[in-house]
């Protein structure tokens, strides 16, 4: 008991480290240019017919031919890692503050965080390396859709699928809507003129991925009602389902605008981490 004891003090140390401090706020500046890559081909997808992929491994992908490109996708790498660890960290002994239901729910909340940044991180490195592939956004969903239909009451998981995306989705723009994302950020971050508009860009952009995502969950709800995994995919397939709706390049555009606003509030979170 006396070594497990010792073991948690050392890790939490190691949570606490600069170290890791400084990598979790690179993290959160490359997370933010992530986004804003991908509203940018998001504008270009509205009022184009450009075939580009505005996803996270899109606008990753759009790095790898830039002027150090390789040494901006690893630095990506380097540090959403680090996010990843903080957030692992932070599921299995941060949240002391809170207890009961809550504690649970922020430690399921950084779980969810670090699956999302160890992804990003992982599909920067395949593409650092030269191993990102062509393909777009939606086929890894629909050949995920499409073992699920295969499998004994296939629809139904891929229609549960839909279900929790939708739900996770509400989360977020509720997340937004209620400004319940200021507890990232240190004390005092939101107070004065500068952090009124940096709450206003985390309430914009929070309520923007919300609204993105509701459209991911309803892509595959609608590929379980129609028994088709095509139907089903990412994020770039829900901005360009959004474009072919009517006023869809307007409606696009001004998600664009709410992704940028979520990757300039990254930056502003970076600098404000409640560490």
């Amino acid at each position: 008991m006396r070594q497990m004891g010792s073991t948690r003090r050392q890790i939490g140390r190691a949570a606490d480290s600069t170290a890791l401090e400084i990598g979790a706020r690179i993290g959160l500046v490359a997370y933010g240019v992530v986004h804003l890559l991908i509203a940018g081909i998001a504008i270009q997808v509205a009022w184009s017919s450009t075939g580009k992929d505005a996803s996270a491994g899109g606008a990753l992908k759009s790095l790898a031919g830039k002027p150090f490109g390789a040494v901006i996708l690893w630095v990506t790498v380097i540090g959403l890692a680090a996010l990843a660890v903080w957030q692992i960290t932070e599921a299995i002994w941060g949240h002391r503050e809170t207890d009961g239901a809550q504690l649970w729910w922020k430690r399921t909340r950084s779980i969810g965080r670090t699956v999302a940044y160890a992804a990003i991180a992982g599909t920067a490195g395949k593409i650092a390396i030269g191993a990102g592939g062509s393909s777009g956004s939606g086929s890894s969903e629909e050949s995920a859709t499409s073992g699920l239909m295969g499998a004994p009451l296939g629809r139904w998981l891929v229609a549960a699928v839909g279900i929790g995306v939708v739900a996770i989705a509400a989360l977020q723009a509720a997340r937004g809507a209620r400004a319940s994302f200021t507890d990232d950020l240190a004390p005092g971050a939101t107070t004065g003129a500068s952090g009124t508009s940096i709450k206003r860009l985390g309430q914009i952009g929070y309520v923007t991925k919300g609204v993105a995502l509701a459209i991911v969950g309803l892509l595959f709800a609608w590929a379980a009602i129609t028994y088709d995994p095509d139907k089903a995919g990412g994020l770039d397939d829900a901005l360009k389902a959004l474009r072919d709706q009517p006023f869809g390049p307007y409606l696009l555009s001004a998600v664009a605008v709410g992704l940028a606003a979520f990757g300039a509030y990254c930056f502003a979170w970076s600098r404000h981490l409640d560490q």
